[in-house]
């Protein structure tokens, strides 16, 4: 059976509370979300949809500047490649395990990017 495209803030939604749930058991980046920085949920996922919504359906409703928050935590747990690969693999992942098409490839595209320019940002702030 092939599966939707990402074409609302809904699918959005789900896309994040899905990865986020992959996000806490992860044995490499889980801690990071449950101890060194413990997530207020109700909080943080409305802000990570903001986001997807802003890059994957040109709704510019996000507002913050997403590197700075990582900054703090980068003075808290410095941020490795191990940490990014897990994040990439999760999101990936949960991006096939739920969505097709034009939007899911392009998630997946950025999320890429997104991960290798914080690694590189990340590395060179210590």
């Amino acid at each position: 059976m092939m599966k939707k495209d990402i074409t609302s803030r809904a699918d959005i939604e789900k896309l994040i509370i899905d990865f986020y749930e992959k996000v806490k058991l992860d044995k490499t980046i889980g801690f990071i979300f449950t101890e060194v920085v413990p997530i207020n949920w109700a909080h943080h996922i409305p802000v990570i949809v903001d986001f997807w919504e802003s890059i994957l359906l040109d709704n510019p409703v996000y507002k913050k500047n997403a590197m700075e928050v990582h900054y703090d935590l980068n003075k808290k747990v410095p941020l490795q490649k191990e940490h990014f690969d897990s994040w990439l693999h999760l999101f990936i992942s949960t991006v096939d395990e739920l969505f097709e098409g034009k939007i899911a490839a392009l998630a997946k595209t950025r999320a890429k990017s997104i991960g290798h320019l914080m690694l590189f940002k990340m590395s060179n702030a210590n």
